[in-house]
């Protein structure tokens, strides 16, 4: 196939950085791509024909300055990142690079939420009900803006939902029930939006009842046409992060589906729209008549490949063409059968869906079904970025074909060295709400992770074998780790940690068979029939303080840590003054997202970290000095998550792309 471009620089990473390479080479052409010192051995570096380093991902100057120096005659920002930026459009075009992506004014115009819905609204379209900091004067101090924004709160109504207009992907976003959160949600979404997109204005929006996130797919071209690709759903989402997503949209019907599709044409005509993009919307799941302008998305979407597995279009393909000049060329659309994407993430569901780190020991892709991946065995997993690790997307003739043949994906994906939130997903498409497609945004929040399982006996016998003491090569009964004693024989067993359980577990003759296994540093992680699990010896000192601590009680250790590597980006905590259960000291980044860690026991607090100071995994960040008083220090109330180390959730992610 011949493309429109002989060399085309892809300034992104991960999974849509080795969709958007394969694309290019697919057309005949060179596809260059750009790490930083953290990506050097990424699958998309050694996917691309050509790589360059670049400060960071952000920096648009030094990616043009790659994309010239390389010959490429365009660009293509993916999603996240740069992708909606006006700054990076306008340097492609000064610099003659072809951006392929819509103009400065529609990047402009719709990457503004306060500008996009005034200018959406003039056009008749429906708009959530809201307020923003403009058009009043600007103060550069939150304490004067804050309050004037908190006193035009009556004019909304609560519930409401607070705002960044900058960015998106729900970035910053708060929902406040009632006037007395209003002030701390203000202070975080400030926080997140003017680290996340150096613009820290707010507006408040009425919160929709029972609300669906549905998304019009649109391409347009340089010849002033527009089509629309079919509706998405992407209600399944935590936090206004998206984690599953179908299309064609089951909800809602008739005729509020043709006006949202011809609304969303409207709307990328109004800008004179190139590329693909998409329009999304709110839609009441009480009554389907009250639908709203959300936010247009002036890039591809994570989502994209169910819109490709039930049109037959190939969005990134389209994309280079119309950046090209040449006209929409894909013929009659239809929507074919059904598909159904998830993400797979490196986090703890169990443990408020923190980040997890590592190398990859051994990945392995379901077969079938459409995987889009950014890793591959070996690879590293930091906290620099989005913990997304691949996408699976399964299509079938009916919806619930495609949900089965989805959930029977996941149970074959093999991701060994880090934690992921498989199980957490086959259990979200099991849920009787989305099989029968009546799940609004807020079902996730209220769904409970499942309860890690426990591993079977085979299993720990794999564990065992994988992690048997190896003998030191001496010939001494003594020095050998076999299980020989004096006068007996006792086959050798080692101490295995799950969790917090420990299970003295017999070393196997031989490695059992039916488990995947793989070892790194004294940790084996092992996946059998659907079911990972990361299983570590227990050492001595360890099994010595477990026995201390049952002695006293199994009191909460009053050692504060972070589940996670990060930056501690606040510390709401005050430094020797009391502290209660629950209540958090402080605030850790990762992977885009912020991850309050709580207090496990009360009493007095003393910091060990800083506010900025980066942290590894496990790190102290306070001690906690019980108030004993001839008694047991008070612990955390019966059913609370387990505190060791500090509980830790996840309030708010900030990650690049929804």
């Amino acid at each position: 196939m011949e493309g429109p471009f002989e060399r085309v620089l892809v300034a992104n990473r991960g999974e849509i950085a080795v969709r958007v390479i394969r694309a290019v080479r697919e057309l005949g052409g060179t596809a260059v791509a750009v790490f930083t010192g953290a990506d050097g051995g990424a699958r998309h570096v050694r996917e691309a024909d050509l790589a360059y380093q670049v400060p960071t991902y952000l920096d648009a100057d030094a990616i043009v300055a790659v994309a010239v120096r390389a010959g490429a005659q365009a660009l293509h920002p993916g999603y996240g990142f740069l992708s909606e930026s006006p700054v990076l459009a306008a340097a492609c075009a000064a610099a003659g690079i072809v951006w392929v992506g819509p103009d400065e004014r529609a990047l402009t115009l719709m990457g503004d939420k306060i500008g996009a819905k005034a200018h959406v609204a003039a056009l008749g379209v429906p708009v959530v009900p809201g307020v923003s900091d403009l058009p009043a004067p600007r103060s550069t101090d939150v304490n004067d803006r804050n309050p004037a924004l908190a006193a035009r709160a009556g004019e909304v109504g609560f519930p409401l939902i607070v705002k960044p207009s900058a960015g998106g992907g729900g970035k910053g976003m708060q929902v406040v029930h009632e006037e007395a959160e209003l002030p701390e949600a203000l202070a975080a979404a400030r926080r997140v939006a003017a680290a996340a997109f150096g613009d820290d204005t707010l507006l408040l929006e009425r919160l929709v009842v029972a609300p669906r996130h549905i998304e019009a797919q649109v391409l347009g071209d340089r010849h002033g046409r527009i089509e629309v690709l079919g509706l998405r759903e992407c209600s399944l989402q935590r936090r206004h992060q998206k984690e599953i997503e179908e299309a064609p949209a089951p909800y809602p019907h008739g005729a509020v589906r043709e006006a949202i599709a011809a609304a969303a044409a409207q709307v990328a005509a109004s800008v004179g729209y190139v590329g693909a993009g998409t329009v999304e919307f709110l839609v009441s799941g009480v009554d389907p008549q009250q639908w709203y302008f959300l936010e247009m998305n002036t890039r591809l979407q994570v989502e994209h490949p169910v819109t490709e597995e039930v049109t037959g279009v190939d969005l990134v393909v389209a994309q280079l063409r119309v950046a090209a000049g040449e006209p929409i060329s894909i013929g009659e659309i239809g929507e074919a059968g059904h598909a159904i994407e998830a993400r797979v993430y490196a986090e703890r569901p169990e443990r408020g869906f923190v980040p997890s780190t590592g190398r990859l020991l051994q990945v392995a892709e379901p077969v079938g079904v459409r995987v889009d991946s950014g890793v591959s065995t070996g690879s590293v997993v930091t906290a620099h970025y989005d913990p997304m690790l691949l996408k699976v997307i399964a299509h079938g003739t009916t919806r619930a074909e495609a949900i089965q043949r989805l959930d029977a994906a996941l149970a074959t994906t093999v991701v060994l060295g880090v934690h992921t939130n498989i199980a957490y997903l086959r259990s979200v498409l099991k849920s009787p709400e989305v099989l029968d497609a009546t799940a609004d945004t807020a079902f996730l929040d209220t769904l409970e992770p499942p309860a890690p399982t426990e591993p079977d006996a085979g299993v720990l016998a794999a564990a065992a074998w994988a992690l048997r003491p190896m003998p030191d090569g001496g010939s001494s009964p003594w020095a050998s780790r076999s299980g020989w004693r004096l006068g007996q024989h006792r086959a050798p067993t080692v101490s295995l940690l799950v969790g917090e359980h420990v299970h003295d577990t017999p070393i196997p003759a031989q490695a059992p068979t039916g488990v995947r296994c793989a070892v790194e540093q004294a940790t084996a992680w092992l996946w059998h029939d659907g079911e990972s699990w990361q299983i570590r010896q227990q050492t001595r000192e360890e099994a010595v303080e477990r026995s201390r601590r049952e002695r006293a009680g199994a009191a909460p250790d009053p050692q504060v840590r972070t589940p996670m590597p990060g930056t501690v980006v606040a510390i709401p905590a005050t430094d020797g003054a009391p502290i209660e259960v629950g209540e958090v000291v402080a605030v850790v980044e990762a992977m885009k997202m912020e991850n309050p860690v709580t207090a496990p026991v009360a009493g007095k607090l003393v910091l060990a970290v800083r506010r900025g100071e980066t942290v590894t995994a496990d790190q102290l960040l306070a001690t906690i000095h019980t108030h004993t008083h001839g008694g047991s220090a008070p612990v955390a109330p019966a059913g609370a998550p387990p505190q060791t180390p500090s509980t830790s959730q996840t309030i708010h992610k900030i990650r690049d792309e929804p």
